[in-house]
């Protein structure tokens, strides 16, 4: 079997787990592993393949690496599920105390709380979801 067969077929190997794996350190190997191919391709000998592909195993852990790292360190910008309904404005449908009530927030309708014993909102008004809690949204009203 040819040389660049083979080595084509380490690439492939390495890609293929990269897709069950998912840490990035196979797909680099894979990507490598291009390389001693197309250098095998043009019949160079075998300690030069090898030496390309440790030369593009190394280079692609030191240029993969940082940017795995820099991706992985950003915040999240988007939030989701429940916590993307605080802050959000909802309406109430029947009255809210620190007891019961009922808001629609974003079309959905939530059981509601106020925060304390003394608030009161009437049914229509308008009101900022401050947290959610379960299915309870502790709601105040908008001023």
């Amino acid at each position: 079997m040819e040389l660049w067969l083979i080595w084509l077929v380490i690439a492939v190997v390495f890609g293929v787990a990269e897709i069950f794996t998912l840490t990035a350190a196979l797909g680099v190997l894979g990507a490598a592993a291009a390389v001693p191919a197309v250098i095998a391709a043009f019949g160079l000998p075998l300690p030069l393949q090898l030496a390309a592909f440790a030369v593009a195993a190394t280079a692609g852990v030191l240029l993969v690496r940082p940017l795995a790292l820099r991706h992985m360190s950003t915040p999240q910008l988007e939030r989701f599920g429940v916590d993307a309904l605080v802050g959000k404005r909802a309406f109430v449908l029947r009255e809210v105390n620190d007891r019961d009530g009922l808001v629609r927030i974003d079309g959905e309708e939530w059981t509601a709380r106020t925060f304390d014993e003394v608030t009161v909102i009437p049914a229509g008004a308008a009101v900022n979801v401050m947290r959610i809690s379960g299915t309870i949204a502790y709601v105040y009203p908008q001023e």
